[in-house]
């Protein structure tokens, strides 16, 4: 996918709360383009992460059918907006059913699927393991090839080394013609090699370097002094 762009369509409301995100403004005004095969989202919590990658995960898999988004996606929840109809993702076509579309709250009944579909069932299920490395698993084991992966907050799941384990994983699906596009509040996997970074922030979409990012500032000066910081509570 090179480009995401808004087209108003049938239902559309411009009283929408998402309007008021400006990230969310400055896509459905410019559209956003995509320049690295890895992308990575950071900013505060309330700035539209979440429902950026939501939108884009639900615009992406608007076309499947059946059993094509069977494993992309356990698909939506009640707090999902209306923003994927209005969406449009230009790129490759045909579209490409592989990666898949991570997150927390749905990752169980997504691994129940995929425990479904295994081919041995002495193998271990994914809801078997710990949080952590079911998730490591699913990713690692490619269970339905390249495409587009969306990642959303993965950190939830895991240790600071499997954070660094992802970043391996990262890493061969770009190198395997895959797309990924994550958001974070980790440092750790914000520092993913090659990366761009979009930081949301009450003012919109900014493309800092790594070092100069406010959660590697905070982090670092946490980790340097936690009494400055802890005094406070």
């Amino acid at each position: 996918m090179s480009r995401v762009e808004f087209t108003r369509r049938s239902g559309f409301d411009p009283a929408s709360w998402y309007l008021d995100l400006p990230a969310i403004g400055e896509l459905c005004r410019d559209g956003l383009d995509f320049s690295s095969p890895v992308t990575v989202v950071v900013g505060e919590n309330g700035v539209g992460k979440s429902t950026l990658v939501e939108a884009i995960a639900g615009a992406w898999q608007g076309g499947f059918r059946g059993a094509q988004d069977r494993l992309w996606s356990a698909g939506g929840s009640a707090e999902d907006t209306d923003l994927p109809r209005h969406l449009t993702c230009v790129g490759a076509q045909p579209r490409p059913y592989g990666g898949c579309f991570l997150r927390a709250e749905s990752m169980h009944s997504l691994f129940d699927r995929a425990d479904a579909d295994r081919v041995r069932d002495t193998d271990q299920g994914l809801n078997e393991l710990s949080h952590g490395q079911s998730f490591l698993r699913y990713v690692a084991d490619r269970p339905i090839g390249v495409g587009l992966w969306i990642l959303d907050e993965p950190e939830a799941a895991l240790s600071f080394q499997s954070c660094l384990a992802l970043l391996g994983v990262i890493k061969d699906l770009a190198a395997e013609g895959s797309q990924v596009i994550m958001a974070t509040h980790s440092p750790v996997l914000a520092a993913c090699p090659g990366a761009e970074i979009w930081e949301l922030t009450d003012g919109g979409i900014e493309y800092p370097q790594w070092d100069e990012l406010e959660l590697v500032r905070n982090w670092r000066s946490f980790l340097d002094g936690p009494d400055r910081y802890l005094r406070h509570l």
